[in-house]
């Protein structure tokens, strides 16, 4: 078999969000046989197999391109994506062989790829149709879980028709890498995994309270006195671009967070003056509350910082962070109230942190960034009617169900894009199928307008640190977050039954586990290829 790709229309950058109008048809004109694949995760939006079914051999197995395609060989994203497919497609063959385009005799498969996720296979061929280069990527791992292996090794695909699109456009795993450091190699195994799911977002949550491991140029201090080791706990500006090359690759942005005014004891251990101080009695504690919001030199920090950190991290999102607030230090502080009654704040001290993100968020919008905040900033913009400067609302409540709901109501009734991330706090376990709570999710069942709907644009499993390392971060993040993935990508009311879902999500976890990727059980049974360990 041949697999050929060809574009109908040019690759876009990894920052693209527009929702593409795209859909992926596979139609296989295969041999007859008895085995009918468990199929592709997440569900395509339409999937029709069939028992007939092609046998694979490596040998004669191809990747090219479309001749009418506008990416040919030299596309640097789909030439990787080819070598890591056969690989992922046929994992026993060890000779490492692999073409692109072949016009070898028509016993040879090729599957011909173009760039919206379009895919067809007859007569020992197929073809990959897709709008842009992650699409085809999409399509590509659509391809690769629908091969198996019977019992004596061999390999088979079977007829199948897929037409598919995500959702949501966002669809995104947050990482904490400052409770406990995680090794880049950590981070790169994850960013496989959400491949393997189509998640397309990574939410690097870099820095927060325990600890500062980004590597600054511009204040090196930071990571110097504010990581848990200045040289073995830290991210180098090389790991960092290491990182946002294998996501783009894997048709996967790296959103990166900076989370203030709070959230930053460690940004104080190397950076003077920059929180507040915190007063006991009328004089200095010798404690330290959030960043300092009266003083002019934060702003002038904070916009050298942001500058270093929009070259270093190349995707026009970025998040502000701006939750959990502990307004305690700065009622303490008199220099503090003093510019409050100044600004005419009086003692709403969320008006004082209005005032701060309102600076920030300007700061980084000079820089043609579009923040990203927590929930806090947008409920206390709403109370004091600041001027609304932030475009992306990720949501971060952990609450009810009901509560949830209402806050999407008023926050798409205001106008607000809006990432949803309340149900799906997936570092939270507990004995049994849990993954359950995340599949049942329905992210726009709210009450509002068509068009207060479309203003959810996808969704976000967190992984919060404080109980995870690189020892459990994969089996506690894998298949759990893949319940989120099918939920974010695809039709809700063809995956709306946990039964029918569980046969699937086993058989997934299966693949993960084949592809190295330490998932846990779901529950009782076994997988035909176990895990053999590191």
């Amino acid at each position: 078999m041949i697999l050929s790709v060809s574009c109908v229309m040019s690759t876009v950058s990894s920052g693209q969000h527009t929702r593409p109008m795209c859909y992926l048809l596979l139609l296989m004109i295969l041999q007859l046989g008895l085995h009918t694949a468990e199929g592709v995760w997440p569900l395509p939006q339409t999937l029709i197999s069939s028992t007939e079914r092609f046998h694979l051999s490596p040998q004669a197995f191809y990747f090219g391109y479309g001749r009418q395609s506008a990416a040919q060989q030299g596309c640097s994203v789909l030439d990787a994506a080819f070598k890591r497919y056969f690989a992922l497609i046929f994992p026993d063959y060890t000779s490492g062989r692999w073409n692109l385009f072949s016009d070898k005799n028509e016993s040879k498969i090729l599957l011909q790829i173009c760039l919206c996720y379009n895919l067809s296979v007859f007569s020992g061929r197929a073809s990959l149709k897709a709008v842009t280069v992650w699409g085809a990527l999409r399509g590509l791992e659509s391809f690769s879980q629908l091969v198996y292996q019977d019992d004596f090794g061999s390999y088979f695909v079977n007829k199948t028709d897929i037409k598919d699109f995500p959702r949501f456009q966002f669809r995104g795993i947050l990482l904490d890498t400052s409770r406990h450091y995680l090794p880049v190699q950590a981070i790169l195994k994850t960013l496989d995994a959400m491949a393997y799911s189509k998640f397309n977002v990574f939410h690097w949550h870099i820095v927060d309270d325990p600890s500062f491991p980004y590597q600054s140029r511009t204040f090196p201090d930071l990571s110097s006195k504010g990581a848990f080791h200045p040289m073995t706990h830290i991210y180098t500006q090389s790991d960092v671009r290491r990182v946002i090359s294998h996501a783009r690759m894997r048709g996967i942005r790296v959103l990166p967070e900076f989370d203030s005014p709070g959230h930053t004891k460690s940004w104080g251990k190397g950076q003077p003056d920059l929180l507040t101080p915190c007063y006991k009695g009328g004089i200095p504690s010798g404690t330290f509350g959030p960043i300092n919001p009266a003083l002019p030199s934060t702003y002038h920090f904070m916009a050298t910082l942001f500058k270093e950190v929009s070259v270093v991290f190349p995707d026009s999102y970025i998040h502000l962070g701006g939750d959990e607030v502990d307004f305690s230090c700065w009622k303490s502080n008199p220099y503090v109230r003093a510019f409050m009654q100044k600004m005419g704040f009086g003692s709403d001290f969320t008006k004082l942190e209005a005032f701060y993100m309102e600076n920030i968020v300007n700061i980084t919008s000079a820089l043609n960034k579009t923040s990203i905040v927590w929930q806090d900033v947008f409920d206390y913009h709403e109370r004091v009617s600041t001027p609304q400067q932030i475009t992306h609302i990720n949501y971060e409540v952990r609450s009810t169900l009901f509560f949830y709901y209402a806050e999407l109501s008023r926050m798409t009734k205001a106008g607000m894009r809006v990432v949803l991330a309340a149900p799906w706090y997936i570092n939270h376990i507990s004995y049994g199928q849990d993954w359950h709570n995340y599949y049942t999710v329905q992210p726009l069942n709210f009450s509002g307008t068509e068009e207060q709907k479309k203003l959810v644009i996808g969704g976000e499993v967190c992984m919060w640190g404080e109980y995870v390392d690189a020892t459990n971060l994969t089996p506690r993040l894998w298949p759990r977050a893949s319940a989120a993935a099918e939920r974010l990508w695809s039709d809700e009311k063809q995956t709306s039954n946990v039964d029918m879902a569980f046969p699937r999500l086993q058989d997934f976890r299966c693949k993960l586990v084949r592809r190295g990727i330490q998932a846990e059980p779901l529950y009782v049974g076994h997988c035909k290829q176990e895990y053999q360990g590191i």
